[in-house]
Formats: C-alpha cells, structure tokens, sequence
C-alpha cells in the first residue's frame, strides 16, 4: 500500500497540471510553447533521470532511495507553487521530475523483488496499473476543485502531504532491499540520454516556431541522433550501464516498451489538448473538466486490471496488447471528427474506448518487460519501463503539441478575417487558444464573432492533426506489437540468458 501510494502521487502529479493550463495561459501569460515546457520539464526531467533512479535504488537500497525522493519531490512542489512566472515555474517543474525519477522507479522495483510468483506479480502490478488510471483521475478533478476554492499553485502543494506520509510510512514497513552485486553509476550514459532527449524534445516543441526544416530544427535533431548512436555504443560497453541495451533483443521486452510508449505517446498528448478544448471552447469549469476525463481514468483503471488476468490466463499478452492499441487507434480516429458541439455523451464514449485500450495494453506489457529481468536487475528493469512511459508522454506533449500549433497558427495566418487587424493582435493570437480568443473578446462588436470562429477553428483543425497522428501511431504499434511479441513467453528464472 506504502508504494502505491507513493506511486498514485507521481501519478497524479503527471496530470493534475493539465487541467490549469488555461488558467497558467491568463495568469502567467504563458504561451502554447510556454504551456508545453509546464508539461514537458517535468516529463522530461522524470525520463532522462529515471534509468539512473533505478541504479540508484538497486545500489545504494530502495527503501532509503523512495524515502529521499519523496522528501525531495515535498520540497519541489512547495517551491512550484510559490513560482511567480512561468520560466520559474517550468525550473521547478524540472526539480520535480528529478525527484519522481527517484520515487517510481522504486516503487515497480519494490513490487517486483516481493512478489516472485508470475501470478502474484502479474496481480501486483495490474493494481501498480489501476493507480496509474486513478492518478489521471484524481489528477484533473483535484486540479479543477483547487482552481476553484484557491490559487493555481495550490495544485503542486496539495500533493506534498501525500509525499509526506507516504516517506514516514515507508521507513516502517517498506523493507531494505538492494541489488545483490552495486552496480556503478554510469555517468557517461546518463549525460548522452540527457542530451538525446533534451535536444529532441526542445527541437520538436520549438520547431513550429523556427520551422521544421530550418537550420536550427535539422542541427537539433541530429544532435539527438548523434547522442543516441553514441549512448548505445557506450551502453554496449560498460560494465554497468543505465540501459542493458541486450534486453532489447528480447522481442518480448522491446515490443513490449515499444507498445507502452506508443500509449502513454497518444494518452498526454491527448490530455494536452482536451483539457483546453474542454475549457476554452466548451466553456466548462476546472473541476466541470476534471470530471468529465473521469471515464478515461476508470477505463484505465478497469482495462489494467483485466489485462493482465486475461494475458497470464487465457489468450496471451500478444493478443491482449495489440487489441488495446487498436482501441486506441480507434478512440483517436473517432476524436479525429470532434467540433465545438459536439455532446459530452460521445466525448465519454471516446474516452472509454482510450482508457480502455490503454489499460489492456500497458499493464500487460509492463508485466512483460519486468518479467524479461532478473530480480537483481529490478530496479533497472523498473526505471526503463518508467523511462519508455515518460519519454512516450513527454513526445506526445512535445509532437502533437506541436502539430497543433504549426495546424493553428497556418489557420490563423490564412484568415482573412485576422489579417485586417493589428500586428500585436495578430502577434498575441498566434501564442495559443487563450490568447486567441482574448483577441476575439477584445474586437469591436461586428468582428468579433467572425475572430472567435477563427481561432475556434484553427484550434480544431490543430486537434484533429494531432488525433489522426496519434491514430496512425497506435496503429502502427499495434501492428508491431502483433509481429513480434511473444503471445505466451517464458519466466526469466527458465529463459535461457539474452544474446549480447
């Protein structure tokens, strides 16, 4: 219980933000690039630092290492919700991700060095699961009751009592374990993946705004392509390295990660932009918003724990994970033709068949990666499952985030409409939704009907992109996932050892 909670606060964490970006759009005047590094210096901080959380854990004991990143995580937070801009916010935003990278990583470690029986550990972490579905619940319904009673930063400091308790309790029933033989910190390894990820994450989300075949885009990513063809040759050859790249000849565990990053990919990016679509267009209140993105946490929550029960007893992980990400395919295809009326009823439907499709593919597949791992490498095994959960969100953020931009701001310069008025006007708009629709609010009486039904429909046209592109990447997954993942594969106390 000790660890699932502290797993349901970073849970909870990753999405809780989501549900105040329009509310950080007005009061700190962030723009649709400021709002994504909110999202992504936490994702990305959590997915750079993770891999190294897990050695840590595994050398220095998880107990202790779970117990130091939740006071780290309490102090971040209060510092997060005393920040006064957003470039003080997205620092502390960062300071948080380095803390929950050494949180959750422990707690899957922690899991799976209890619990050696294939069915035991399969049940533990269809429940890890379902607290993951329930921290997208909780996370936009906390928001939005916060939003409403306080001030926005009242969101990062509600979850430091939760961190709180759950260090004190950890310290009295969560027992000392570590790997057998301490691995060293590869500190080689850890600076290339900070730099792979920093660089293709930056690059995307600033693409837009610089162009995605200009000079700086093309040098941003092949700087991330140079970092991940090195760290994998220095992976190769270290003795402890933060990434056993050999595991990924184990069609198990690389279609595996492949399958969670391709639905955490869809699930934030999703998140991104429904909250806004909900808010700005829609006119719903935080906490109406939270509310209404319950159906896609409960189907998370639902799908985890039946996914897992269905893969280990009837039909097998290969056919459960590649039917959740056709769910997925589906839900995203169906969101793909949303417009501004369209009834909450079909919205629910959508979010249904998402978290379905989602529950019945990461709990199944992470079970399948930490079942590749040996229970000395388990909180390595755990960090890279964590790791291919965040860097999939925060490229979910980052690409159709920025899809949406490059769609909404190509909508914006076409209009006719919003070319007639004044260049700061034309300037503010292009920033994101709310600054557009202020914009319109701030037009004479015969303009601003025609302004708002602009920049509504720039957004949509945006939205849509990012739905077909996050259908055409679930389905691509699922395809994968059904070639090359084992339907019934072997425990790794009787596998035979991996091939270099």
């Amino acid at each position: 219980m000790v660890v699932l909670l502290a797993a349901l606060a970073i849970n909870v964490e990753t999405t809780v933000v989501n549900v105040a970006l329009p509310t950080l759009n007005t009061a700190l005047g962030s723009s649709t690039r400021g709002l994504q590094w909110i999202v992504d210096a936490y994702n990305l901080s959590f997915a750079g630092l993770v891999l190294a959380g897990g050695t840590v854990g595994d050398r220095f004991g998880r107990r202790g290492t779970l117990i130091t990143g939740l006071v780290l995580f309490t102090v971040t937070s209060t510092a997060a919700a005393l920040c006064t801009s957003t470039e003080a916010l997205i620092a502390a935003r960062f300071a948080m991700g380095a803390s929950s990278a050494l949180i959750y990583p422990t707690t899957l470690a922690i899991i799976t060095a209890t619990f050696r029986d294939p069915k035991q550990r399969a049940a533990a972490i269809g429940a890890w699961g379902a607290v993951a579905g329930l921290g997208v619940a909780i996370g936009p319904i906390l928001g939005g009751a916060l939003l409403e009673q306080f001030w926005w930063g009242s969101l990062f400091l509600a979850l430091a009592p939760a961190a709180v308790a759950a260090a004190v309790a950890a310290w009295f029933v969560v027992p000392a374990s570590s790997a057998e033989r301490r691995p060293e910190l590869d500190q080689m390894g850890l600076g290339l993946s900070v730099v792979m990820l920093g660089a293709l994450v930056y690059t995307i989300i600033e693409a837009p705004t610089r162009g995605w075949l200009s000079p700086a885009t093309l040098t941003g990513f092949a700087v991330a392509a140079v970092a991940l063809a090195a760290f994998v040759i220095i992976e190769r050859r270290h003795p402890d390295p933060l990434i056993d790249v050999a595991l990924f000849a184990n069609l198990r565990f690389s279609a595996a990660s492949g399958a969670v990053t391709v639905a955490f990919f869809a699930l934030f990016g999703f998140i991104f932009l429904i909250t806004q679509f909900m808010q700005e267009l829609q006119g719903f209140s935080p906490l109406g918003t939270g509310l209404r993105i319950l159906p896609v946490a409960l189907a998370i929550a639902v799908g985890s724990v039946l996914g897992t029960r269905i893969a280990v007893t009837r039909v097998g992980t290969k056919a459960v994970v590649s039917v959740g990400l056709l769910l997925l395919t589906a839900a995203f295809g169906w969101a793909a033709t949303m417009d501004t009326h369209i009834g909450y009823l079909q919205m629910a439907a959508q979010m249904v068949l998402l978290g379905g499709g989602l529950g019945l593919t990461t709990a199944p597949a992470t079970d399948s990666i930490m079942g590749v791992v040996r229970p000395e490498q388990a909180g390595a095994g755990s960090a890279i499952n964590d790791a291919t959960r965040q860097v999939g969100g925060t490229l979910g953020v980052a690409v159709l985030g920025s899809i949406y931009t490059t769609l909404y701001v190509h909508r914006l310069d076409a209009s006719h409409i919003l070319s007639a008025a004044p260049e700061r006007a034309r300037s503010l708009a292009r920033q994101g939704l709310a600054q557009g629709l202020g914009v319109a609010d701030h037009a004479t009486a015969g303009a601003a009907t025609a302004l708002r039904d602009t920049v509504s429909d720039a957004f949509v046209a945006g939205m849509h992109a990012g739905c077909l592109t996050a259908a055409a990447v679930c389905l691509a997954g699922s395809l994968f996932a059904f070639a090359v993942l084992p339907a019934h594969p072997t425990h790794p106390d009787t596998a035979s050892p991996v091939a270099p």
